[in-house]
């Protein structure tokens, strides 16, 4: 990958993030929250969401690495789950809220990439339009992944009884180790979903 190509490729990336993340506090001030609003949090300026490390750093590592499964993250939007107005489906809607944004935006641009022959669009935009729908993919597949602080552990501990709150704490307290070993060892596993994924909604093969 050319370096401007990989540039590209993590503008994308925050873009995305960014938006997820404050889907999180959208939907979280709906339910009654207002921390992520307090905390000057529900602007798309990426300056206010960058982690150096999830946003930029490890993006960067993996492209220059070749990696199969480019992905990162921003700084999470704070929220209460105390001031949510129903505890458990609130804390589920603004952990889902990232995830379906992510889904979406790689929805809405895979169908252009798939009915673009009614569209008569630049041949560029075949290019742009892969990488949008690629990352947010990415986004939406890694952060299902049921490993604190990502939105699939908060999903998956909602359902679960209060019995395994010792669980969720003891994950959370290593949680940066457990993220960094499934990302070294584990997350090619999910290059088959993303790859089918979008096949799916693009029609194309990646």
């Amino acid at each position: 990958m050319q370096a401007t190509d990989a540039i590209f490729y993590i503008v994308i990336l925050i873009i995305s993030v960014v938006i997820h993340e404050v889907s999180h506090g959208f939907v979280a001030e709906y339910f009654g929250d207002k921390t992520a609003r307090h905390a000057g949090r529900l602007t798309l300026n990426p300056l206010v969401h960058l982690d150096i490390f999830g946003s930029i750093l490890l993006p960067t590592l993996l492209v220059l690495s070749h990696s199969p499964f480019l992905f990162g993250w921003a700084k999470p939007v704070p929220y209460n789950p105390d001031n949510l107005t129903n505890e458990k489906w609130g804390t589920i809607a603004v952990a889902s809220a990232g995830v379906l944004a992510n889904i979406f935006i790689a929805v809405i641009f895979g169908l252009l990439i798939r009915f673009s022959f009614l569209l008569n669009l630049p041949a560029d935009f075949y290019t742009v339009a892969s990488y949008i729908v690629i990352m947010n993919l990415a986004l939406a597949i890694f952060n299902l992944v049921p490993i604190p602080p990502l939105d699939g552990s908060k999903i998956l501990f909602s359902f679960l009884p209060r019995s395994f709150s010792s669980l969720m704490f003891f994950l959370e307290q290593y949680s940066f180790i457990f993220l960094i070993i499934f990302i070294v060892y584990f997350s090619s596993m999910l290059s088959p979903i993303l790859l089918a994924s979008f096949s799916l909604i693009t029609g194309l093969a990646f």
